[in-house]
């Protein structure tokens, strides 16, 4: 079976769209005969090839410094590659133009096409930017959101959603294709460990330090400003040694020198590609920090609850669902002060032990192999309409589909 995967949510240094599309190649490579073609924007146009697996990129304009993130506007270059490739299953991994694109391929090929919901933008980008509209614009705006989600999205064959109190809610709203698809963590590299004092005296952290931990995007949709105060707040209101670390990259970044410089404990480090030099993150902080309030699933949250990190935030995303230690201490509302009182009251439990609680969940109910056996079960039953359910020796490496007849 041939898999495209079809995006512009992808960069060198972007985050849980790129990691998804990483860990669904990595099952392919290891547990099927399938091949997979990645479409991304890029710096030229170009095909490589790594045995089973194709990445094409279009060459697209930079949108802004930091992310690298581009905006690919050959779309018919895309069709065209579609056309040359002839996939099984098409899937769209972002709501614009290169959506239609994708099924508009799809419908002239006659070859099903799956969306996947990554992100609720009415509400990560859509409230942030009208914020200062007034309510007129700002309802006006997201009752437009809502009657494109649902134009879009009725046109695929299923709709991807990680959070099923998502899916309910673009059902409510009258998308009757979606199914709940959770994501999962790499059960290998991300496990519990002693603390990593190594990586303390390498970044030059006192190891007497009580560490937070941000992984992410550093941008507004991402409640980073919230978090940088609730930080100073905390140094201010605490005798203990904060120290916060934050892993990413964005817009904001320029927001950290004068907290730096302020506190005198913050350390920066851009994207880590690597799962392994990640964990050691995860399992050098004693909490990790999450303070968006838009987020759909919250896939480093459970990687840093993976390696016995427990995790705070702000309660109300479609992330808390993921929480299973501490989320009873949350904020519980979006303000600097409120996260910084739930950081502090955190702080004073036994987070080793919630950890550990919190790890033996995630690990057992969240690994990628799981996750992907249940959509090549979507996938093939998409393309072989006979096709009733995936049997387990699927995930042998030399095991071909056979469609069942009705």
């Amino acid at each position: 079976m041939k898999i495209c995967d079809v995006t512009q949510f992808y960069s060198p240094v972007s985050g849980g769209v790129k990691r998804y599309i990483t860990e669904k190649r990595r099952y392919l490579a290891a547990h099927t005969q399938d091949e997979h073609y990645l479409i991304i924007p890029g710096e030229t146009t170009r095909h490589t090839i790594d045995g089973r697996l194709h990445t094409l990129t279009v060459q697209s304009p930079r949108l802004d410094r930091t992310s690298r993130y581009r905006l690919m506007l050959n779309t018919r270059l895309v069709r065209d590659w579609i056309d040359d490739i002839r996939p099984d299953v098409i899937e769209s991994g972002d709501p614009y133009h290169l959506a239609w694109s994708a099924i508009r391929s799809g419908r002239e090929l006659h070859i099903p096409v799956f969306g996947f919901y990554h992100s609720h933008f009415p509400e990560a980008y859509l409230r942030t930017i009208l914020k200062f509209g007034g309510s007129w614009l700002r309802d006006a705006a997201m009752a437009y959101a809502q009657d494109y989600i649902v134009w879009l999205y009725s046109q695929f064959h299923q709709t991807f959603v990680a959070s099923p109190h998502l899916r309910d809610l673009l059902a409510g709203w009258g998308i009757d294709n979606a199914v709940t698809l959770k994501l999962g963590v790499d059960t290998d590299a991300f496990q519990p460990a002693p603390e990593d004092d190594d990586l303390r005296a390498k970044l030059g952290i006192p190891l007497d330090a009580f560490v937070l931990l941000y992984v992410g995007r550093l941008s507004h949709e991402k409640n980073i400003e919230t978090m940088l105060n609730a930080f100073r707040q905390i140094r201010a209101r605490s005798r203990e040694n904060f120290h916060l670390v934050l892993l990413g990259d964005g817009p904001l970044r320029r927001l950290l020198p004068a907290v730096r410089r302020e506190t005198g404990a913050l350390t920066w480090h851009s994207y880590l590609n690597d799962n392994a030099a990640l964990a050691r993150y995860y399992r050098m902080a004693n909490l990790f920090v999450h303070p968006g309030v838009c987020e759909t699933f919250g896939l480093v949250v459970l990687e840093a609850q993976a390696c016995g990190c427990p995790a705070a935030g702000i309660h109300g995303s479609y992330m808390d669902a993921n929480v299973f230690a501490g989320l009873d201490y949350w904020a519980r509302e979006n303000s600097a002060t409120a996260l910084a009182d739930s950081i502090l009251a955190m702080s004073r439990l036994d987070l080793p032990e919630l950890g550990l609680q919190a790890s033996a969940v995630v690990r057992d109910q969240f690994s990628w192999s799981n996750v992907f056996a249940q959509q090549w079960q979507y996938y093939y039953a998409a393309a072989h309409p006979g096709f009733q359910s995936l049997p387990e020796i699927a995930r042998a490496p030399s095991w071909r589909p056979e469609p069942v007849l009705k």
